[in-house]
């Protein structure tokens, strides 16, 4: 499994467990109250979910799907980021979300530079 194929594995079930717990865990509901974004967290989930299935589902069928879905979930996780610093976490906590930014950015252009 080639680099970029196990990248956007990672990434499209990360999202897909991600999404689905903002809908299922008090965990998160309590995170999303800490956040400031209570009105968001069935939103935010959704995106997630709808980010991870077109990224996994267009990697294999539909590339140009694979590259919104990478550059939605990047954009997602850079405003994650955003909201980390505003409500002041520190940056070990911030910091997956800027994982998860840079890995959906590489994505995204290793999949244009493919086409």
């Amino acid at each position: 499994m080639s680099v970029l194929t196990s990248l956007v594995v990672f990434s499209a079930i990360s999202f897909l467990i991600f999404g689905i717990s903002c809908f299922l865990t008090t965990y998160m509901r309590q995170e999303f109250i800490r956040y400031g974004l209570t009105k968001q967290q069935r939103l935010i989930g959704t995106l997630q979910i709808l980010g991870a299935l077109g990224l996994g589902i267009g990697y294999f069928y539909l590339p140009v799907l694979s590259i919104a879905s990478a550059l939605g979930l990047s954009l997602l996780m850079i405003l994650g980021f955003g909201v980390r610093l505003k409500i002041k976490d520190s940056l070990v906590q911030a910091a997956p979300s800027i994982i998860y930014a840079i890995i959906n950015a590489y994505i995204a252009i290793a999949l244009l530079k493919s086409l």
